[in-house]
């Protein structure tokens, strides 16, 4: 079998292009398996599955397809994905359901794109783009020297149209009947805000950092700073901790794997 690339003390084994045998992931440090799938009743037991989430797939529609799949009620995620990102989405279920908080608190990166020269309501095109404003005269050595302001422990805005409470009400619930949001800043830290590459009107960029940062917003005031204006248009959450997208099913190859189980069990 042809192993995948080593990340840190995660492995991940898959068996060809395609689903020819089942997947093995294992955790040396904590010495248990990640997912070890020989038994649909393991899945009771606990186990975490890698999701690479699929685009326009909420975050809970993952976890409802795979409640129908393995028939097991104790199943979330550690860290939710907009319906627009696609990446890597902790799945854990059974018993370690109880560990989501800690998987949840660990460090994430992102790739994608912003699009300058325009804004949107929700920071990303969940909304449709106005506000525009001329760009080309935008460098990649402004882009890159407006990033470190917004590199390391900083105060942050979320988003208005984001599944923050308040008052018991989620903001973008608020947000969407057209009601004044107000939303405290929250305290996060970019560790690395790297720009890949510019293709005026769109920058590519890689974001590692805390929990909680909203990399919509980190977009919108990027685009403040430049002035210009700016959305996210493209996101993808690579990594969480020690955990890489690149040893995430798809779903469908997480679907096939089941029924494989249940054929041969």
């Amino acid at each position: 079998m042809p192993a995948c690339r080593q990340a840190g003390t995660v492995y991940g084994v898959r068996c060809g292009r395609h689903i020819t045998s089942h997947f093995v992931f294992r955790i040396l440090a904590h010495g248990h398996d990640i997912c070890s799938m020989n038994s649909t009743n393991s899945f009771e037991e606990g186990k975490l599955v890698l999701i690479n989430k699929p685009l326009r797939w909420t975050s809970f529609d993952v976890i409802r397809k795979i409640r129908n799949l393995i028939h097991v009620k104790k199943v979330g995620h550690a860290g939710t994905l907009d319906p627009l990102a696609t990446g890597l989405l902790i799945i854990c279920t059974g018993k370690f359901t109880k560990r989501i908080n800690e998987y949840m608190a660990q460090e994430k990166e992102y790739t994608g794109t912003f699009t300058l020269g325009a804004t949107t309501d929700s920071y990303d095109l969940e909304q449709e783009p106005g506000n525009f404003k001329p760009f080309g005269q935008i460098t990649i050595e402004q882009v890159k020297s407006a990033t470190v302001q917004f590199t390391g422990e900083i105060l942050q805005v979320p988003p208005a149209h984001s599944a923050i409470q308040i008052d018991g009400r989620r903001v973008y619930e608020l947000a969407r009947q057209g009601r004044e949001v107000v939303i405290d800043p929250r305290k996060v830290t970019v560790s690395e805000f790297d720009i890949t590459s510019v293709e005026l009107p769109l920058v590519y960029f890689r974001i590692v950092c805390s929990t909680g940062t909203y990399i919509r917003s980190l977009a919108n005031d990027l685009g403040i700073a430049l002035g210009c204006g700016a959305y996210l248009s493209n996101l993808c959450r690579t990594r969480i901790g020690p955990f890489r997208v690149e040893d995430a099913m798809t779903m469908d190859e997480f679907e096939m794997e089941v029924i494989r189980i249940r054929h041969t069990s």
